[in-house]
């Protein structure tokens, strides 16, 4: 009787979003999952020290990088996929390259599980895919939207459903999108997947909505000039663009300028400073508000994750 009980509170959706609320308001187990070789300090030498080298699935603490437990792949694959988001300790991996058929799964590492997602019956080749994952607090369902493009500018869009565990293909796409326009980076915050387009010298942001399945586009700031240095994270529960083109005043710094969307506005914030003298590349915004970048070692043949 009492095991019957427990379950029955422990897989009530009330319960559910109760303890999800509280592990994302203290930030309780918050990890890193990364893909990594086996060897951590391995050097150039007159081979290549990747080749014969299998890829490690791990969670890494989010306060010291620290590897706290080694994850095996849940398809027992040692090729090496890509994770297309992540929310509430569940994890959206498919092919690194995709295709229309690349099949897609939602894992959760901490019970082991596995979701592969059902095959779309729009069975359409597009040239382009771009898949983002996360969940939709409006709806208060987990969502993934796949975005596929052709060479003669035709868009299509489709949207997973966890809790029916279908795709549903939009039918509207807006007439500015309509037309020839270049895909780069994209995030996922609140159900609604984001990308940074350009449309001849033109930036700007699309976004779109899972839940009520509607299309935004907020131009880019005048200052973004090119898509070197150029990237799309959340901050402080916004969307905000990062932009590394311009040198710092300070001597022997550099930064990364910040704008932020408020209210459908942008608003440029301080900018993110660090040293001169290393090739860094920006990897994102962390759950902590701080600046996630690559420092790459070339003569090491190595990369260092460091915090701004």
């Amino acid at each position: 009787c009492t095991c019957k009980s427990w379950s029955d509170l422990i897989s009530s959706s009330s319960f559910v979003r109760t303890h999800l609320n509280r592990n994302v308001t203290k930030h309780g187990r918050v990890y890193r999952l990364c893909l990594h070789h086996p060897n951590f300090d391995c050097q150039n030498g007159d081979g290549d020290p990747f080749v014969k080298e299998e890829l490690q699935w791990s969670l890494f603490s989010n306060e010291t990088f620290e590897e706290c437990s080694k994850l095996s792949h849940p398809l027992g694959s040692t090729e090496h996929y890509g994770i297309y988001g992540s929310s509430n300790g569940l994890v959206c991996i498919s092919d690194e390259i995709l295709n229309f058929d690349s099949p897609i799964h939602i894992w959760n590492p901490s019970v082991r599980k596995l979701r592969t997602l059902p095959i779309s019956t729009n069975v359409i080749k597009f040239g382009y895919v771009a898949l983002q994952f996360g969940f939709h607090p409006g709806v208060n369902d987990y969502k993934a939207v796949r975005m596929m493009r052709t060479n003669k500018n035709a868009l299509a869009v489709e949207v997973y459903t966890l809790r029916t565990d279908s795709w549903k293909m939009i039918e509207v796409i807006p007439p500015w999108l309509k037309c020839t326009w270049q895909h780069h980076k994209g995030t996922f915050f609140n159900g609604v997947a984001h990308h940074i387009i350009e449309k001849g010298p033109i930036f700007s942001i699309m976004s779109f909505d899972s839940g009520s399945e509607e299309f935004e586009e907020f131009l880019a700031p005048d200052a973004i000039s090119n898509s070197w240095w150029l990237s799309i994270a959340v901050y402080k529960e916004q969307i905000c663009l990062l932009f590394g083109f311009y040198g710092c005043e300070e001597e022997g710094m550099d930064k990364i300028d910040l704008w932020a969307l408020q209210e459908k506005r942008w608003k440029q914030l301080s900018p993110f400073i660090y040293p001169l003298g290393h090739c860094y590349r920006i990897i994102g915004i962390g759950i902590d508000n701080e600046l996630l970048m690559a420092r790459r070692d070339f003569d090491k043949g190595v990369a260092d994750l460091h915090l701004g």
